[in-house]
């Protein structure tokens, strides 16, 4: 093989069906490209020059045997009938132009075998009829679809079977365990709901799994689609949690949740980003017992956790703390019961107003990173509120089927993400309304077919999504259609990672130092609506880690390979070869003088706990006022910062919970409060 050609492809289903690529097709010399060009239109004109040389044969033994004459006679006739019948699947115009060929052709053939090819006008008819026969055929096969005349490959036949017939494979690429085909559907004669009709057919043909054939429609043009077949299930062994995808990052970077079968990051985006087009997102959970639906959502809530700019309020009235129980110390509001689930969703219609009143106070068209940050005039900033509503179906059936309308509808420009999560979002459990409003599904096994309608769009479904194969035999699988995600990932199955109770934990412990807290303008909000619902919530301590288990370096899950490796130079970086060499097995010299050095005078400080330094930041507060402020400033706390060791936006954060608790008071000066005296709070 020459340097300039590659080696030929076949993707292997893994089962016995085959499909061959050879790139080399046109490889080689002018003679070997003429050969290759003019091969698909040999096979008339060897017919018709083989008919001509075996009418030869054929006059030297039947010559004036009347036998011969009626047998050639009923042959030919038989031939061409036969000819007619086998032609009926076909077009009329191809059953025609055949049983003409054998009828000419077999009337010549008898009448040479029997007078001789060289006898009368014999030699004329063949000399003319012979080329313009195999000519016709050229020409046929000159204007079909497909000009380089592959209608004998395996795949025109395969898509003949299925029923997409004059359909042009224009192209193909192959990936380990991934073929993707560019189809040129014949135009007027086929559409991409045809192709979609025939995928359980090309699945079967195929021998694989029913979504792992999948059709995605060209946006410009109905006449193409792509195809793609995946012939093995490599999600099967599943994924262990790799930790977090961006440690201490903002809630506006992906969240990853698993991977997709070709080994792509699974991963989805709360908030909206402008300079990406995308809108924040809402969120529609959808999956059967046992389909993994719940560990999915852990997994998406332990990434969320990890980012410095997101509080969570989270409900479960369901199963209370049987989900979200490794995960109740870093949620900010967790309502458990359904009094205070209704509670939180109170609390959410209030502070939607307020929140989308404070970003355009200061000039945010939407929530983005730098709302979360603190703002010019010293006010602190705003982080990112998640609302996550799991085993919904409770909540929705003991209030109302529209209870989620509302916030669906409005949260988006407030900062908010709205997470509905639930088995089965039918019409008798959710408002469709909603359904619509939530926009953006995460479909994990399901019952039946229509169950999939519920929850995915048809584009998907059309594309060959099908999460009615899974059921509750392959928990994690799923399918993501949501904002910031190509449609061309929609049909893609993923799994989500297998997130283990100590990766939570330790989420938990070691990034509670960067998370965010409520701020003040949504925690007086929420008070005002929901009062000591959420004003005297439930907080969950940190848990107590095994020894080992709780370093505060939060890098431990990062990837290997940003690891800084440094080169061993046993030289010393020195010119000699041997200068600096230090021989291991020398002895050590003597000791001459041993020097005694003292412990530090200061011992370091330990961070205090985030009990210790809420104690902290309420000693200054009474310090502040026993020197006779009456105002203070989340600034004025951060002078002390080395005491409790926490960032501005958890001591703004702080400062909200003060205000809560009527400890100070907002002023109609920004990001200034006042004092309420003990006393006065007292009476």
């Amino acid at each position: 093989m020459s340097r300039h050609q590659q080696m030929p492809v076949r993707i292997d289903s893994g089962n016995g069906t085959q499909l061959l690529l050879d790139p080399n097709q046109h490889a080689g010399g002018v003679g070997e490209y003429l050969l290759h060009r003019a091969k698909p239109y040999l096979p008339p004109w060897l017919l018709a020059g083989g008919t001509g040389l075996l009418s030869l044969p054929a006059h030297w033994m039947w010559s004036g045997s009347a036998a011969a004459s009626a047998g050639l006679t009923l042959a030919s006739v038989g031939l061409t009938a036969a000819t007619w019948w086998a032609g009926k699947p076909t077009s009329q115009q191809r059953r025609l132009h055949s049983a003409i060929t054998v009828a000419a052709s077999t009337a010549w053939f008898t009448a040479a075998a029997l007078a001789g090819p060289w006898a009368g006008p014999l030699p004329s008819l063949y000399l003319i009829g012979a080329p313009t026969l195999a000519a016709t055929w050229n020409i046929r096969q000159l204007l079909r679809v497909n000009p380089e005349g592959t209608g004998g490959s395996e795949d025109k036949g395969l898509l003949e079977k299925v029923g997409l017939a004059k359909t042009l494979v224009s192209s193909a690429a192959v990936q380990p365990n991934k073929a993707t085909f560019d189809l040129q559907l014949p135009p007027g004669e086929l559409t991409p709901d045809d192709v979609s009709k025939a995928m359980p057919k090309l699945a079967g043909a195929l021998r694989v799994a029913k979504n792992a054939v999948r059709v995605l429609p060209d946006a410009d043009d109905s006449s193409r689609v792509q195809l793609t077949v995946v012939p093995n299930d490599l999600l099967k062994a599943g994924v262990p949690y790799q930790g977090p995808s961006y440690p201490g990052g903002s809630i506006a970077d992906p969240v990853h949740l698993g991977i997709y079968e070709d080994g792509a990051h699974m991963a989805m985006f709360f908030p909206g980003d402008p300079d990406a087009g995308r809108n924040a997102m809402h969120l529609l959970i959808m999956g059967m017992t046992g389909s993994g639906k719940s560990e999915g959502g852990l997994t998406a809530l332990t990434e969320a956790i990890t980012r410095r700019d997101v509080i969570v309020w989270a409900s479960d009235p369901a199963k209370a703390e049987q989900t979200l129980g490794p995960l109740l110390p870093a949620i900010d509001w967790a309502a458990l019961t359904m009094d205070d689930t209704r509670a939180m969703i109170t609390a959410l219609k209030a502070v939607i107003p307020a929140r989308t009143s404070w970003l355009a106070k200061y000039g945010y068209k939407q929530w983005e990173p730098g709302c979360a940050e603190t703002q010019a005039d010293g006010s602190p900033g705003m982080p990112y509120l998640l609302a996550w509503f799991e085993e919904a179906a409770k909540t929705i059936r003991e209030t109302d089927d529209d209870v989620f309308t509302g916030i669906a509808q409005e949260a988006r420009s407030a900062g908010i993400t709205l997470v509905v999560s639930l088995q089965r979002a039918s019409g008798s459990q959710i408002s469709t309304d909603t359904r619509a409003s939530l926009g953006s599904s995460w479909v994990f096994g399901l019952r039946d077919d229509r169950d999939a309608t519920f929850a995915l769009p048809d584009e998907a479904l059309d594309a060959g999504a099908a999460p009615q194969t899974w059921r509750d035999k392959k928990p994690g699988y799923s399918y993501l259609v949501a904002n910031g995600i190509p449609e061309t990932f929609w049909a893609t199955p993923g799994r989500a990672y297998l997130t283990p109770v100590d990766a939570m934990t330790w989420a938990v412990v070691n990034f509670a130092g960067i998370r965010a807290v409520c701020d003040p303008v949504t925690a007086k909000a929420a008070a005002t609506a929901a009062g000591p619902a959420f004003t005297d919530r439930t907080r969950y301590p940190l848990p107590n880690l095994p020894a080992g288990g709780g370093q505060d370096d939060v890098s431990v899950y990062q990837d290997q390979e940003e690891a800084v490796h440094y080169d061993y130079d046993p030289s010393g970086g020195a010119d000699d070869e041997t200068d600096g060499w230090i021989d291991p097995e020398e002895e050590l010299p003597p000791v001459e003088q041993v020097v005694q050095i003292a412990p530090p005078e200061i011992p370091p400080r330990s961070k205090p706990s985030k009990a210790e330094a809420q104690q902290i930041m309420a000693e200054l507060l009474d310090d502040f006022e026993a020197q006779g402020f009456t105002h203070v400033a989340p600034a004025d706390f951060m002078e002390y910062c080395d005491r409790f060791h926490r960032s501005r936006g958890w001591v703004s954060g702080e400062v909200a919970a003060m205000v809560a608790t009527g400890r100070l008071r907002e002023t109609s000066e920004t990001g200034r409060y006042e004092i309420v005296p003990q006393d006065r709070r007292a009476a």
